[in-house]
């Protein structure tokens, strides 16, 4: 069964942010590489195998380690120069690892708003018409050091509220990814899901794809 994006034809879809949306893309042109091995691969698979006619272009843009301010210094020639129809963005998990690792007194998220609010303005500005889609940060507690799980969970739940509030603001698609990973955990332990309380394994990254396709189907009908 083809489930329609509702994308025009030719659409060009980028993917941004960091490790998790990177997943270990290739730095040629190679079409069984480029993409990486993360959720952009899955839906682009997806989109353009139910969709062949209708010759979407996904470009993944991810960048390991990535926090909003360099996802922000890059932003012009990995999402503005692009000319994106659809813009999909997941970022914020570095953000969250600055502030427990004592590198961001910005606990409250509100440098990372900031920051975020001021790419979304600039894209606006440079493409009015292209459809946002904004990643929820998300964290499972399957990471190395127990006793930081409590902290890592409160953290992330600050940041991802914010994104949610972006979402609103800037009439962008929100994709639910904790809600969709909690979900997930009802059916097998979250390290078959996420396996460094981050990283989503082959299983977690399936689980994103599918999130995606829900909430822009969702918004498109």
């Amino acid at each position: 069964m083809r489930v329609d994006p509702g994308f025009p034809a030719g659409a060009v879809v980028v993917f941004q942010g960091d490790s998790i949306t990177h997943g270990g893309r290739g730095p040629t042109e190679d079409p069984n590489h480029i993409l990486g091995h993360s959720y952009p691969f899955l839906i682009a698979s997806s989109a353009a195998a139910d969709w062949p006619e209708q010759n979407w272009q996904f470009l993944n843009r991810g960048s390991s380690g990535d926090t909003i301010t360099n996802v922000a210094a890059r932003w012009q020639q990995d999402a503005l120069d692009l000319r994106p129809d659809v813009l999909s963005i997941l970022v914020g998990i570095n953000d969250v690892a600055n502030v427990l690792d004592g590198k961001s007194a910005d606990t409250k998220g509100t440098a990372f708003e900031a920051e975020y609010r001021s790419l979304l303005d600039r894209t606006r500005s440079a493409l009015p018409d292209v459809r946002l889609v904004l990643g929820e940060p998300f964290y499972l507690p399957t990471s190395p050091d127990p006793g930081l799980r409590e902290a890592w969970t409160a953290q992330v739940a600050v940041h991802a509220l914010v994104v949610r509030h972006l979402a609103d603001t800037f009439g962008a698609t929100f994709v639910p990814y904790q809600r969709a990973l909690d979900d997930a955990v009802t059916r097998a332990p979250a390290a078959h899901w996420v396996w460094d309380g981050i990283h989503p394994t082959y299983a977690g990254q399936r689980i994103l794809a599918d999130a995606w396709i829900l909430a822009v189907t969702s918004r498109a009908h």
